[in-house]
Parts: structure tokens; C-alpha cells; sequence
């Protein structure tokens, strides 16, 4: 397979963001931590090239397990894999903070290769939005969004947001929601507020958001603010439920309420309910385990609380019905034993011609 691109701000060195350790490492699988510490090695290695045959042969994993860590880590939110026409992977991106913009156009290439095609990965927020393919604006076309009032008012509000100036990258995210997502000004600025209230103010993470409003198919600023009170009120939820306080989510731990919430279609009542048997079967705090409830009941379609009422009825009798047949058989084998303790000693066999002459014979 082909040489892939690797992108970084900063190759001086090869350093593990605390972030990384404190809250991704200890819930990823140990060959995918192995993937990514050695995707830090090479891109901080001027000599060193990366390609999925190479990484596969290294740790002696087929390319499907290496191209399964680096997805795996895009949607943490610490990768962006770009792809070529092929649809093979041609770059990655390392995302080195939420809160910090990404400068994609400072990034440094291992290796040359021809011109990717850009995939976005999936929110921050929420990890459900469907990948977006785009090809940058020409110059020509950048001339002509700069020549519209409200795109030269767009481009002053998100200076002033971000307190600092706009980078080529930059400008081509907020065209590409202005003009590829069909968002108004208002909208975008409405984004722009949203993310940056909630402690994001990276473009990158707003650009995640927006896929996820555009799925949604929110198109003023009345609905993308109910679908975020709705979002913020089941995360509240969520932790209050498994009794998490003093920290926020995740990622992957958004990303596991999102696949509740979204591909398994439950309601906040369901999801809490889940939450709260985790506690009582378990005493502590696990999205795992309540993923595993929730996701046994979507195959049981079990959809609403009372579901889960003749769920919980119809097991509690199966296990009446089971110990009855275990007490029932328990006595059966005791009868059995009973009835038997006789026959159980050896029984002897009597010839009666042989005992009637040996008494004639003693008697006479």
C-alpha cells in the first residue's frame, strides 16, 4: 500500500498529551495505544515513514487491524484520517487539543503523496455525523464569498470569537458551513457561541457539530438550540443516573450515549433506567455495562418502561418455573432413594428343592 501522510503542528518532539493518559488510554484496547504511540514515534522522526503494510508487519497484525486502531482513535477526536480517491487512507492528522485551533495548513508531510481527498471525522459531541468529502475553494471563488457583505460579517464575528486571525484553513471551514452546509450567518454564529460556551473554541470541534446539526437537518438557530438543550439535559442525565460528579464526559463516553440515544432510539427514561441497574447490579459507574443492558434490550425490542415491566415479570416466572423443576426433581430422586433402600442390599437366591431335602435330611 501506499506511504500515508502524517500531519503535526509541532515535530520538535515526541510528547503524550496527559489528556491521552488520563482519559483515553485506560478505555482503549492496548494494541490500538501501541498503534497511536507509534504513530508519535514516526511523526517525530524525519527519517521515518508510515504505511498500513509496514505498521501491520511491525506489530504482526493484518492491515485491517491497524486501519481498525486508527479509525478507533478518529473517533476519539484524536485523529482526522484523510482519504485518497481509492478511498484508501492518504494522511492523518493528529488533533492535539479541543481547545487549541487546528492549523491544518502548518502541517508537516512525512512523506509526500499525491493530493487526498478530505473525509471529516465524526463529532466531538455526539460522533454520529456521516462523512463529509470536500475539495478546497479556489481562489477565485474566495474572491467572490469576500466581495458578500454578510460572509465579510461572518469572518469578523469569528476573529473576534476567536481572538485571533482567521488561518486559510480556517476560512475554508467556515465557507464550507456558510456555503457546503447551506447555514446562515446566524446559525454559524449561533455554532460559534455554542461550542465556545461550552468550553471548545476550536474550529475543528465546531466543524464536528455542524456535521452533526446538518444530519439533523437543523436550519435556524430555535432548532439547533432545543436539539442542544435536549442533548445537554440527557447528558445530565446520564451522570446523575451513574452518580458521576465533579468531571464531564468523554468522548467515548458521548459517544456511547449517542448510540443509545440515535441508533438504538431509546429515550432519556430508558437510558437512565439502564443506568440506574448498573449501579444496583454492579455499585459503581460503567458505560460498558450499561451498554450491554441497553443493548440486550434492543434485541429483545424492548422499547419503553413498560416493556421492561412484563420483560422483568416474564423473567422473575422463569426462574420461578425453574426452581420448581429443580425441587420437584430433588424430590422425585428422594422418593426414588426411598424406595429403593431395600432392594439396594444384595439379594440372595434360594434354591426350595435343596432347602426341603436338607430339612429331611437333619430331621430325619
Amino acid at each position: 500500500m501506499a506511504d500515508i501522510t502524517l500531519h503535526k503542528d509541532d515535530n520538535a518532539t515526541t510528547t503524550i498529551d496527559n489528556r491521552f493518559i488520563d482519559q483515553y488510554m485506560t478505555e482503549a484496547n492496548g494494541e490500538f495505544v501501541k498503534i497511536y504511540l507509534y504513530l508519535l514515534r514516526c511523526m517525530n522522526s524525519p527519517d521515518c515513514s508510515f504505511s498500513i503494510s509496514r505498521a501491520a508487519d511491525k506489530f504482526n497484525h493484518t492491515e485491517k487491524d491497524i486501519q481498525r486502531a486508527l479509525k478507533y482513535w478518529e473517533k476519539m477526536n484524536l485523529l482526522q484520517l484523510e482519504y485518497a480517491q481509492d478511498n484508501s487512507i492518504a494522511g492523518i492528522y493528529f488533533l492535539e487539543s479541543e481547545a487549541a485551533a487546528v492549523r491544518e495548513d502548518d502541517s508537516v508531510p512525512l512523506k509526500k503523496t499525491a493530493a487526498p481527498v478530505r473525509k471529516t471525522a465524526r463529532t466531538a459531541d455526539e460522533l454520529t455525523a456521516a462523512p463529509v468529502r470536500r475539495t478546497a475553494y479556489t481562489a477565485d471563488e474566495l474572491k467572490a464569498f469576500r466581495e458578500k457583505e454578510e460572509v465579510q460579517e461572518l469572518m469578523f464575528v469569528a476573529e473576534s470569537y476567536l481572538a485571533r486571525p482567521l488561518t486559510s484553513t480556517d476560512i475554508q471551514k467556515l465557507l464550507f458551513w456558510y456555503d457546503g452546509l447551506s447555514f446562515s450567518v446566524d446559525l454559524i454564529v449561533y455554532l460559534m457561541e455554542y461550542c465556545i460556551a461550552g468550553g471548545h473554541s476550536s474550529l475543528h470541534y465546531m466543524d464536528k457539530v455542524a456535521l452533526n446539526w446538518k444530519e439533523e437537518q437543523i436550519k435556524t438557530v430555535e432548532q439547533a438550540k432545543r436539539s442542544s438543550q435536549t442533548h445537554s439535559q440527557l447528558h445530565y442525565a446520564v451522570l446523575k443516573a451513574l452518580g458521576i460528579q465533579g468531571r464531564s464526559l468523554i468522548p467515548a463516553e458521548f459517544a456511547f450515549i449517542s448510540k443509545w440515544s440515535k441508533e438504538y432510539g431509546f429515550g432519556q427514561d430508558m437510558i437512565t433506567e439502564a443506568c440506574s441497574r448498573t449501579i444496583l447490579a454492579i455499585h459503581q459507574p460503567s458505560f460498558e455495562y450499561t451498554d450491554r443492558i441497553l443493548t440486550s434490550w434492543k434485541r429483545q425490542n424492548i422499547k419503553t418502561p413498560n416493556d421492561i415491566h412484563k420483560a422483568d415479570e416474564a423473567y422473575q416466572a422463569a426462574k420461578a418455573a425453574e426452581r420448581t423443576r429443580t425441587v420437584s426433581s430433588r424430590t422425585m430422586t428422594g422418593k426414588s432413594f426411598a424406595s429403593n433402600r431395600f432392594n439396594s442390599f444384595p439379594q440372595r437366591t434360594y434354591n426350595m428343592e435343596q432347602l426341603e431335602a436338607k430339612l429331611l435330611n437333619t430331621t430325619s
